[in-house]
C-alpha cells in the first residue's frame, strides 16, 4: 500500500511539471524565439518593429490631412508618392495638366486657390522655384495665410533664401503656425522613386511630426538644424555640385582644345578617384547627347549660387570660387535657351574659348 501511494505521488509530481513545461513552451512561442541570454532572436523584432510601424504609420496617415503646391519636375513625383502611401491629400493644380491628372486618379483632391489648400490640410508642402515664389504663396491674396489654422506646418521643400526662410518662420509663428525648411537633392527620377535626400531645418518636436511624411518620398533624410539651417545646407551643397559642373565645363573645353576629346578624358576620369555620382550624370550629355541626364535647369542653378552670394555676404566672408561658379552660369544663362539643364555648360564654355562640344545622338548633332 505505502508503494502504491509512493508511485501514485510520483506520477502526479512528473504529471504537473509536464504542464509547467508544456505552458512555458507555449508562452515563449507566442513571445517569438529567444536565444540562449533570454534575448529575441534576429527576425522576431524586426518583424514586431515593421508591424508596429505600418500602424504608426497608418496612425499618422489617418491624422494628418497634407496639401500640396508646386507640381514641377520635382514636386509631380513627391506628391505621388504622398498619396500613394495613405495620406489624404489636396493639391493647387497649374497649366501643365498632366500631373493634376496622375494625381486627381491616385485619389488626391484639387483646388483653385492656395487658402483652399491650407484650410483643408494639417501640413502644407511648397515645391516651386524660390524665395520670390514662395512669398507669393504665402502672402497674396488667396494665399496659405489666409486660410492656415493654427497648429498646422508649412514645409518648403524649394531651395529658398534662407534670410527669406527666416522671415517667414517668424510671421507664420505669430499665427501659431510652424514653418519648415526641408530641401532636396537628387533628380526627378528619384522624386518619382520616392528616394530623394531631404534636409531638415526644423524644431526637434515639429520635425517628430513629419518625419512619416517625409519619409514617403525621400529615402534619407537628415535633421540639420533648425528652421533656415535646411536652406543654408542646402546653398552649400549645391556650391559644391556646382563648382564641379564649372570645372568639369572648363576642363572638358581645355582637354579639347589641347587634343584630348571628351570620351578620351571620360576614359580616365570615370572609375578614378575623381568619379562620382554626379559626373556621371553630368557626361551624359557631352558623351551621349541625352538632355534628360540630370534635369536641373541652368536657370535655377544661377539663382541658387545668387542666394550663395547672399548668404556670404550676410555672414562677412569671401566666397570667390562661388563668385567665379556663380558667373559661369550667369554666362551660360544669359546666352539661353531658358529650358537648358546643368550639364549643358560644358557646351556653353567650350563655344565661348572656340571649342565644339555639342554633342551627336544616333548621329544627329545635337542643339541647345
Amino acid at each position: 500500500m505505502i508503494r502504491l501511494v509512493i508511485l501514485l505521488s510520483t506520477l502526479l509530481g512528473n504529471y504537473a511539471y509536464c504542464q509547467t513545461i508544456w505552458h512555458s513552451a507555449i508562452a515563449r512561442h507566442r513571445q517569438g524565439p529567444r536565444n540562449l541570454h533570454g534575448r529575441e532572436h534576429g527576425w522576431s523584432a524586426p518583424i514586431r518593429q515593421e508591424r508596429q510601424g505600418r500602424n504608426d504609420m497608418t496612425t499618422t496617415a489617418a491624422r494628418e490631412n497634407i496639401g500640396f503646391i508646386g507640381l514641377g519636375l520635382m514636386g509631380h513625383g513627391i506628391a505621388k508618392n504622398i498619396v500613394d502611401k495613405g495620406y489624404p491629400l489636396t493639391f493647387l493644380g497649374r497649366k501643365n495638366r498632366k500631373p493634376a491628372e496622375d494625381l486627381h486618379g491616385r485619389g488626391a483632391k484639387e483646388v483653385a486657390t492656395s487658402r483652399e489648400v491650407a484650410a483643408a490640410s494639417d501640413i502644407v508642402f511648397i515645391c516651386v522655384t524660390g524665395s520670390r515664389e514662395v512669398e507669393a504663396i504665402i502672402r497674396s491674396p488667396g494665399g496659405l495665410k489666409e486660410g492656415l489654422k493654427k497648429g498646422s506646418v508649412v514645409v518648403d521643400c524649394s531651395t529658398s533664401d534662407p534670410t527669406s526662410t527666416v522671415a517667414l518662420a517668424a510671421e507664420l509663428n505669430a499665427l501659431g503656425v510652424d514653418y519648415v525648411d526641408a530641401p532636396l537633392s537628387r533628380t526627378p527620377k528619384e522624386a518619382w522613386e520616392g528616394t530623394l535626400d531631404a534636409m531638415v531645418g526644423a524644431p526637434d518636436a515639429v520635425f517628430a511630426r513629419l518625419k512619416p511624411v517625409i519619409e514617403t518620398w525621400a529615402g534619407r533624410i537628415v535633421h540639420i538644424g533648425d528652421t533656415g539651417d535646411g536652406h543654408r545646407m542646402k546653398l552649400l551643397n549645391n556650391f559644391i555640385s556646382l563648382g564641379y559642373a564649372a570645372i568639369y565645363s572648363e576642363a572638358l573645353a581645355l582637354a579639347q582644345k589641347v587634343g584630348i576629346s571628351p570620351p578620351r578624358f571620360d576614359s580616365v576620369i570615370r572609375n578614378g578617384r575623381m568619379d562620382c555620382g554626379f559626373y556621371q550624370t553630368f557626361m551624359r550629355w557631352t558623351l551621349e547627347g541625352d538632355r534628360d541626364a540630370h534635369k536641373f535647369s541652368i536657370a535655377n542653378a544661377f539663382k541658387d549660387l545668387t542666394y550663395l552670394e547672399s548668404m556670404a555676404g550676410a555672414a562677412g566672408i569671401a566666397n570667390p570660387l562661388g563668385n567665379a561658379t556663380k558667373n559661369s552660369f550667369a554666362t551660360a544663362f544669359a546666352a539661353g535657351p531658358a529650358d537648358q539643364y546643368v550639364p549643358m555648360l560644358a557646351t556653353h564654355v567650350g563655344k565661348l574659348n572656340g571649342v565644339d562640344l555639342m554633342p551627336s545622338k544616333d548621329g544627329v548633332k545635337q542643339k541647345i
